[in-house]
């Protein structure tokens, strides 16, 4: 590769939004490391074989966020939000948590799956109730997802009858807490799902519709596109995958707080997507920048606990970060900075026009 072509493609990169987001990750992780050497150390457990460290909890903590970055960049790119995630998390967990309860047999598999398919069901019913308000009723995606965020919770207590649920079901905890060829099942389940979402969608031409509706929808529908129906599908898609998240989030301690699960997880659904490069705006979309944003989140929320930040200034540290990174994906912020690295151009003296030439030209 030529130099000129090595730069190139090196000013391509950086103008990706997600390449600001894998930067600011190796950052993060660079200042734990400060603190302790030992940060980034793997080691392996001598009684189960799984591997051990700073790095796997952040595998880990991140599978939920993945989920929800996923179905909110889909929902964001057909013009839409959807800020009912982590109340359909709360009715998900609820829901698995009590079905496991009532049906007791801790180490029936059937029994976990049974809980999983009747989360996932209930998961996909808030999400078509989103669709239906927001593609054939004609609501503001904002208003209808409000509507069921401040719902869900309480189906959630009703469901739970307000009271910290657990239950006890070993092949459901293992899809939490388990491990496969040492890294944590919950993560690798992650990845499956969001490598399948993105083959669907851009490998077919469901992801050039989904942008197509955020681009113009009046548009799409004259070019042949349905736009309800679609609008219906990924309402419902973000719902699963955040019931999916939901189950991950309960299944590591196996207990379902109706208050705690799921909370303001909507807002780093946003920040993560964000991040990745979707545009609020609808009409474009990045499933592998929801990914970089997922981790990046995180990673941050594991450095604040890493470096002892009250919990009163947590949200203060966490913006500062979002802020200086949203800054650096900024084009119109890089533009003043190379505007400012260009050396000024030199003006050219006036060039003087000889007496004879000029009464020349008088006389012409």
């Amino acid at each position: 590769m030529s130099t000129g072509a090595r730069t190139n493609w090196l000013r391509e990169l950086i103008r990706k939004p997600y390449f600001w987001g894998v930067v600011a990750i190796f950052a993060l992780l660079a200042l734990n490391v400060l603190k302790d050497p030992n940060y980034l150390a793997l080691s392996v457990n001598p009684v189960n074989g799984n591997l051990v460290g700073n790095v796997v909890d952040i595998l880990r903590a991140s599978a939920p966020i993945l989920m929800i970055a996923v179905g909110m960049s889909l929902v964001i790119a057909t013009g839409g939000i959807d800020l009912s995630v982590g109340s359909v998390m709360a009715v998900s967990g609820a829901v698995a948590m009590v079905f496991m309860k009532d049906a007791g047999q801790s180490g029936s598999l059937g029994v976990a799956l049974g809980a999983i398919g009747l989360a996932l069901l209930v998961s996909a019913v808030l999400g078509a109730i989103n669709g239906v308000l927001v593609a054939y009723i004609g609501l503001q995606p904002f208003i209808s997802t409000l509507i069921m965020m401040l719902a869900g919770r309480g189906i959630a207590k009703v469901i739970t009858e307000g009271q910290n649920t657990s239950a006890t079901n070993d092949p459901f905890r293992w899809i939490a807490n388990g491990f496969v060829v040492g890294l944590p099942v919950v993560f690798l389940l992650a990845i499956v799902i969001v490598i399948i979402v993105g083959l669907v969608v851009r490998r077919s031409a469901l992801g050039l519709m989904i942008e197509a509706i955020g681009i113009n929808p009046k548009a799409s529908r004259m070019a042949g596109i349905k736009p309800s129906g679609l609008l219906l599908t990924v309402y419902i898609l973000s719902a699963v995958l955040a019931g999916i998240a939901g189950i991950m989030s309960v299944g590591t301690v196996m207990t379902v707080d109706v208050s705690r699960t799921g909370y303001q997880m909507e807002l780093d659904a946003i920040l993560a997507v964000v991040i990745g490069g979707t545009s609020l705006a609808g009409g474009k979309f990045s499933i592998g920048g929801a990914v970089v944003g997922a981790l990046l989140i995180a990673t941050l929320d594991k450095t604040i606990v890493f470096l002892g930040i009250s919990s009163s200034a947590t949200p203060a540290f966490k913006a500062i970060v979002i802020v200086v990174l949203c800054l650096l994906q900024s084009e119109r912020v890089r533009s003043w900075f190379s505007q400012r690295r260009k050396p000024p151009r030199p003006t050219s003296a006036p060039t003087s026009v000889p007496p004879t030439q000029q009464k020349q030209e008088v006389t012409a």
